[in-house]
């Protein structure tokens, strides 16, 4: 049949003609974008998640703590992460205390020097070390390592359905997951305090024989005159909830992780930050608490 035989409203491979309107189809038509949020409304976002969060780790903490009665106790896991949180961890915080106290202690002698104060410098050295510098900057650093590697193992564990599993099983997450990491990192972090607080005055007294002319028995000793043991359990008291909040907020993020690989990467990046804040601002209302019940 020729091009004049055919009906009019068809194309030459029998298809409909398209309308003579010019109009697209209704079918191909897409929908409007989302309008964008008002800044009332982003950050009244962001403060619903923010309280989620606190929920749910609410909620993990209460579960973490009615499973530590439970049997069968976690103790090869607990070692396992023992010697993951805290041997592992004794390179960097030996590299960070030394150089923080060889770095404090140039810092003061260049203040102390306008003012003929140079023999105090191993009190205000050892003092804050005991009291803020090793608890605190060894939380943030280890917590760092410790808190990110916990949130990509157990998020990498929640996206391969390895969560679920234990589930299935009829054994609970918190206790076979969170529980033992909860408590080596609890244990880990005094005896992580107190290397950083011998490894950091070994720093200064380096330092202070050898650019200062302070030899490391009168650093010793002028240290020991003003250092209590207030001072020394003060930080030291700190620590065990430093462990707490690094080990309960790595694995709620942990837990939380969807989206395969790229979930795992921005649960490690969420929870750093968070292990970050979250250790000082208890670091403030710690220290808060503990100097009401000492004298100055």
């Amino acid at each position: 049949m020729s091009n004049v035989d055919r009906p009019s409203g068809t194309s030459s491979l029998g298809d409909e003609a398209p309308p003579s309107s010019g109009r697209p189809s209704g079918r191909f038509s897409l929908p409007a974008p989302p309008p964008e949020p008002g800044l009332i409304e982003f950050h009244k976002a962001r403060v619903e998640r923010f309280i989620g969060h606190l929920g749910e780790l609410a909620q993990l903490t209460a579960r973490t703590a009615r499973s530590l009665v439970k049997r069968p106790f976690e103790l090869e896991t607990t070692m396992a992460q023992l010697e993951s949180l805290g041997v592992k961890s004794m390179g960097i915080v030996a590299v960070t205390s030394i150089f923080i106290g060889m770095v404090m202690t140039i810092q003061f002698a260049f203040g102390f020097k306008r003012f003929g104060a140079v023999e105090y410098i191993p009190r205000v050295i050892i003092i804050s070390f005991c009291r803020e510098l090793a608890p605190t900057l060894t939380a943030i650093i280890v917590g760092g390592r410790i808190g990110s590697g916990m949130a990509a193992e157990v998020g990498a564990m929640n996206v391969t359905e390895q969560v679920d599993a234990i589930r299935a099983l009829g054994a609970d997450p918190a206790k076979k997951l969170v529980l033992p990491r909860v408590l080596a990192a609890v244990i880990v972090m005094p005896l992580l305090s107190v290397y950083a607080l011998a490894l950091g005055t070994a720093g200064a007294v380096f330092i202070c024989s050898v650019q200062l002319d302070i030899k490391p028995q009168l650093f010793l000793s002028g240290a020991l005159e003003a250092v209590r043991l207030g001072d020394f359990f003060a930080g030291l008291a700190k620590t065990p909830f430093f462990g707490f909040l690094i080990a309960i907020i790595g694995c709620h993020f942990g837990l939380r992780t969807t989206g395969g690989t790229e979930g795992v990467g921005l649960s490690t990046t969420r929870t750093v930050v968070a292990v970050s804040i979250a250790i000082l601002i208890a670091d403030f209302f710690l220290t808060k608490v503990l100097m009401a019940f000492q004298t100055p």
